[in-house]
């Protein structure tokens, strides 16, 4: 199963250009996909409906999205209807499998005075796959403070290491006659930090680096597979300044549980990618 993480900047490449379609070579033959910065109705890409353009692209696949961002841009009353143009800001999961549930997660946030400060979210999405059910989440973390991210992984590891107490998005349907949902242990977790290797956020979300035996797997710890593969590397980064920098950092991540650890197959970001200016994170298990 193959597995990877893209924001893609509003559609935007390393040159500038609006390209979808380019986005979606660079993600052929992955079973699911999390995706951030995808937008509706924004005018930085023309107010393009990016969610029904990358459904176009990929008619084969279930679709989950969340906005963490949803607010009125304008509107104009057409024949006494009002019709509404609204800029949405958020995250998406394709999955070539069904989505059996899913929940818009908002992270927490806060008043920025000087800075844009959109509302962030983590798209759950519980997946029936063909060795079973699993989650994956597509996150999307401030990008202005630590102290904000620190709260927001504070948040989200609540949820994702908490998922079976919560229950997910529905339980006890039993007399509503749905069938129950599966409730799965093991979990991927992708998506666009904005964190640094090593910083306090990277240490919040996978714990202390011991000196002698390093970050030994551990049930209340999210698991850093590049990291754990040494693909984490001084000359591996996953966010370049257009055009060509010179500005790089490693800001995309992906990360699993200590149990679906030893399944992973490999790990690797793709740097030839040049749809964003984020480049895309795989993940395979076997």
């Amino acid at each position: 199963m193959k597995f990877v993480s893209y924001n893609i900047q509003y559609g935007f490449g390393l040159d500038g250009l609006f390209d979808l379609e380019r986005i979606a070579k660079s993600l052929a033959g992955a079973d699911v996909i999390a995706l951030q910065e995808v937008t509706r109705g924004s005018p930085e890409n023309d107010h393009v409906d990016m969610v029904a353009a990358l459904q176009e692209l990929f008619p084969d696949f279930f679709i989950s999205y969340g906005a963490g961002c949803d607010v009125l841009f304008d509107f104009v009353v057409e024949n006494g209807r009002r019709k509404e143009r609204r800029f949405q800001f958020g995250n998406m999961i394709l999955s070539r499998w069904p989505i059996l549930a899913t929940r818009n997660l908002l992270l927490p946030r806060s008043h920025s005075v000087e800075l844009i400060n959109l509302q962030r979210s983590a798209v759950e999405a519980v997946i029936d796959t063909p060795d079973g059910a699993i989650r994956v989440y597509s996150v999307h973390l401030d990008h202005v403070s630590p102290d904000e991210r620190m709260a927001q992984i504070a948040f989200l590891k609540e949820r994702v290491l908490n998922f079976v107490a919560e229950g997910g998005s529905l339980t006890g349907i039993g007399s509503n006659r749905f069938p129950e949902l599966p409730l799965p242990q093991d979990f991927v977790v992708m998506g666009d930090f904005n964190m640094e290797p090593e910083t306090p956020e990277y240490i919040a979300m996978v714990g202390h680096d011991d000196r002698f035996y390093g970050r030994a797997l551990r049930s209340n710890q999210l698991v850093d597979v590049l990291a754990r593969f040494g693909r984490l590397t001084s000359d591996c980064y996953s966010w370049i300044e257009p055009p060509e920098g010179p500005a790089k950092a490693h800001l995309d991540y992906c990360f699993v549980n200590h149990a679906l650890f030893p399944r992973v197959r490999d790990v690797f970001v793709d740097m030839d990618a040049k749809g964003s200016d984020h480049f895309p994170v795989w993940l395979e298990l076997v």
